[in-house]
């Protein structure tokens, strides 16, 4: 679904990302982790188109989308569900996932309010309710489920735990699980190893801009020296 190759990218003079490679398969949740200003949120913004790669590729369902525009992107079925979240304060829960409506993808069961709201049950209680009168967990959900009205073949997540509650937690844990058996790829990034070893299957760990790991989750909780180094406080 998604091959990125040795892109490099930053904001004016400053280089932040420095020949980051990595990828993800159909039905699969690749964890991207590391510390504060590692890099991980502008991996995710290069790949959406948000923040141009300097050199390197980025290639998605086998096209090459380095220089497209962040909206191309997009209606190609990259969905990008941002840290800061940004729902419209002043629109309903409704009205916010009529925002991201997009046509449905051939072979893929298109995203509808019945679906979104069996995923996320919270949001059917509030559908009337203004998204600035929602809580964080909750706009934190309706950002993820109008990014699926896109009906994008992957996501990717930008920190989707932070800040939220543990019942929140437990059920973006879940979410994340049935988008993978729906057969959506998902690269999401994270602080918190413990939400990523509960939904990855493999994970790389960026440091200063730089892969320095990249295995399964499994070869990550068995290598203590890696952990120590590059996600410790």
């Amino acid at each position: 679904m998604l091959d990125v190759a040795s892109i490099s990218a930053g904001y004016g003079r400053a280089q932040i990302l420095f020949d980051v490679s990595l990828s993800t398969a159909p039905g699969e949740v690749v964890v991207l982790l590391g510390r504060n200003g590692a890099g991980k949120s502008t991996t995710l913004k290069a790949l959406a188109g948000l923040v141009r790669a300097r050199s390197g590729t980025i290639l998605f369902n086998g096209q090459r989308i380095e220089r497209l525009a962040s909206y191309r992107i997009a209606r190609l079925g990259l969905g990008y569900v941002p840290e800061e979240r940004r729902i419209f304060s002043d629109l309903t829960v409704a009205e916010n996932l009529e925002v991201g409506r997009q046509p449905a993808r051939p072979g893929i069961a298109p995203w509808t309010f019945e679906r979104l709201l069996a995923l996320f049950p919270n949001l059917g209680e509030l559908r009337a309710r203004l998204g600035g009168h929602i809580s964080g967990g909750e706009q934190q959900m309706l950002t993820i489920a109008r990014t699926l009205m896109g009906n994008p073949t992957t996501v990717l997540l930008d920190e989707p735990s932070e800040g939220l509650a543990p019942l929140i937690v437990a059920q973006m844990v879940r979410a994340i699980g049935e988008l993978k058996r729906d057969g959506l790829s998902v690269l999401l990034s994270e602080q918190n190893l413990y939400f990523a070893q509960a939904v990855g299957d493999r994970a790389y760990i960026i440091e200063k801009g730089q892969i320095r790991f990249e295995g399964t989750m499994a070869d990550l909780a068995s290598d203590v020296t890696i952990r120590e180094q590059y996600l410790s406080v």
